[in-house]
């Protein structure tokens, strides 16, 4: 009788194991419990939960709640009504970056509905308190310029597109500040050819802000430390042309003297004129949102009344369907 080496025995044996072990695996799919899935919830049920949430002013859970309608029901009309309602919550929690999402998502499968123009001022508005001090990164700055001026040249006669021109011009302001800062920067250093840059970058591209005239001010002492006394008295007299009484065209005054240089003070020997300048934005921090009366439909404003309509949207006609599709349940104005 012969028997087997041992170590070809358990060499046998992995192999078995081996070749068991996926059998036992696809036995055991069998006999696995099944996913349970996420019961649907009727889509009136889900918008008065929501409605519940926005009177109690618990602005997260209320976003997710109008989040559920459009996951559930994305077909429906209060899924459109839900984004909406979605981007707003989230603006009032300061939850910016979901805020934008849920206004582009809107904007992108809505884009000719008439509650467009507030979808495009939720997101510029969410860009626009973002902006942080000069001393920092200004891309959200930038973004929120971009964003307002899409809004101003989308819908120019809107309410939004009033109040968006106010905020770009404190946002112009802004930019020009951090200009202003590193220019000063740099002439502090004594680079004057870097701070000039900046100085004239305030000139030519944020005219009508109220750093201009110390810019141009800055300009005469870069100059006049370079020796270029021509352009020094360029820029002292725009100076004088356009803010003539202010106190830096004072100083300016002041330093071509001291350097043995003069200044023409009359507007005939001026070489151009800017635009008037704005006035110095006070810059306290915008007020929140109201949100409208108007902005649930009446037969949702109250969440213990809420109901779907009598007729289901699918069985809605034709010319319903577009009336409901081109209507504003924003149109608060």
């Amino acid at each position: 009788m012969s028997f087997a080496p041992p170590r070809l025995r358990l060499l046998g044996l992995s192999t078995v194991l081996a070749a068991a072990l996926p059998l036992a695996a696809c036995a055991g799919d069998g006999t696995s419990a099944p996913r349970t899935d996420t019961p649907e919830v009727p889509v009136e049920q889900l918008y008065s939960g929501a409605l519940t949430q926005l009177d109690r002013g618990n602005w997260v859970p209320c976003a997710q709640a109008f989040d559920e309608v459009e996951r559930q029901h994305p077909y429906s009309v209060w899924a459109r009504r839900a984004i909406l309602m979605s981007a707003f919550c989230y603006y009032q929690a300061n939850k910016y970056s979901e805020a934008i999402l849920a206004a582009d998502r809107f904007i992108t499968l809505h884009p000719g509905n008439k509650d467009a123009p507030y979808a495009y001022y939720l997101k510029a508005v969410s860009l626009y308190e973002q902006i942080v001090d000069v001393g920092r990164d200004q891309r959200r700055t930038e973004q929120a310029m971009a964003a307002l001026g899409d809004l101003i040249r989308r819908f120019p006669q809107t309410d939004y597109a009033r109040d968006a021109r106010l905020k770009l011009d404190l946002t112009r302001d802004h930019l020009a500040g951090k200009e202003m800062s590193i220019g000063r920067y740099y002439l502090k250093r004594g680079e004057q050819l870097a701070a000039i840059s900046r100085f004239r970058t305030v000139i030519e591209k944020y005219q009508t802000t109220s750093h201009v005239p110390e810019a141009l001010h800055r300009l005469v002492e870069a100059y006049l430390s370079l020796g270029v006394v021509k352009e020094a008295q360029t820029a002292a007299a725009v100076l004088g042309h356009n803010y003539p009484g202010s106190e830096w065209y004072e100083d300016s005054f002041t330093l071509m003297a001291e350097n043995g240089h003069e200044t023409p003070r009359s507007v005939a020997q001026a070489p151009a004129a800017l635009p008037a300048a704005a006035p110095a934005p006070a810059a306290p921090a915008p007020e929140k949102l109201v949100l409208p009366p108007q902005a649930v439909p009446e037969d949702v404003a109250k969440p213990q009344e809420a109901a779907m309509p009598e007729t289901p949207p699918e069985e809605k006609s034709a010319e319903s369907k577009s009336e409901e599709e081109s209507g504003g349940w924003f149109d608060w104005f």
